[in-house]
């Protein structure tokens, strides 16, 4: 007899930048019949492409990938449109009988997810907007800490549109929404753990070679596509250094080592957000059998 209320079986895979998330999802696709719904909130963008990290056509290895460049890099996109997105590709996978794997370091969106976060639509406060942009990302960043502690453990510290948008959300709400009342799916989430000096130096290494494949030459040709530097700044992490570069604010070597401190301190608070998730399963991204194991009794 069919259970009518057991619920549909996702995979998250999740982790830090540069931990190897997207390479395990595709081969836990190929393994398991799935298709990889990306949850990187930087990587919805189109054009965004090595800036990002964005997987390639060759390291998907004809694994569909889902809500990837989704949006123009003009537009903002938020969790609410991308749990609403999301949802719709699961379903869609699903009614294929594949297996959705959710996969990216975006923490707030595999909770969106995961948990079946309501995320009701919280409209700009103008007036407080025009307030709040007085203050400097520092002064913005402590408010946010005394309003919501939680939120402010994930959000870019120094990117005053974020930080001004969760304060505007927790006047209207109390706090940035944080928990589901019932999830939608039942999810097996796979945390990557990794060496804290093996991580810095692969968040390195992957820089010097997003540098190489033409990271700035891919910001130049944003900007010239119509892309503001005040919109480059406001996506935050390389899309702001490449923007101080691109208007001669910063030498490359500054970007460099600006990139180096700032995105392995994004890391770690990817971790903490992870670390703090109840029923993560986590496993080092060399243990492919263990993982493979561990799927393959969720999956049944």
């Amino acid at each position: 007899m069919t259970d009518l209320n057991k619920k549909p079986k996702i995979i998250a895979i999740v982790g830090p930048t540069a931990s190897g998330k997207s390479d395990l999802a595709v081969e836990l696709a190929l393994k398991f019949n799935g298709e990889v719904i990306s949850a990187d909130s930087r990587q919805v963008y189109r054009g965004i492409d090595i800036i990002s990290g964005k997987i390639t056509k060759d390291e998907m290895r004809g694994v569909p990938h889902h809500l990837l460049d989704v949006a123009p890099p003009s537009d903002t996109f938020d969790v609410v449109q991308y749990k609403e997105l999301a949802d719709r590709a699961i379903a869609d996978i699903l009614s294929r009988g594949k297996l959705s794997i959710l996969c990216g370091g975006t923490g707030f969106y595999i909770q969106a997810i995961v948990d079946n976060v309501v995320l009701p639509e919280v409209p700009p406060n103008h007036e407080l907007r025009g307030r709040l942009e007085k203050f400097s990302a520092v002064e913005l960043f402590e408010k946010l800490k005394l309003l919501d502690p939680e939120r402010a453990e994930t959000i870019d510290s120094q990117n005053p549109r974020r930080l001004i948008r969760a304060i505007e959300i927790t006047e209207a709400l109390g706090k940035v929404p944080a928990r589901g009342v019932n999830p939608q799916y039942e999810t097996l989430t796979i945390g990557i753990e990794t060496d804290p000096q093996k991580l810095r130096a692969r968040i390195n290494a992957r820089l010097t070679a997003r540098i190489d494949q033409g990271m700035i030459e891919e910001a130049r040709t944003l900007h010239e596509q119509g892309l503001t530097y005040e919109r480059m700044e406001s996506l935050g992490l390389e899309c702001r250094s490449l923007a101080r570069l691109l208007q001669d604010q910063i030498t490359t070597d500054e970007m460099i080592t600006q990139l180096q401190f700032e995105i392995w301190h994004y890391a770690k608070r990817q971790i903490m957000w992870f670390k703090r998730g109840e029923g993560v399963r986590w496993f080092k991204v060399e243990d492919r059998d263990k993982i493979e194991k561990e799927v393959k009794k969720f999956v049944g």
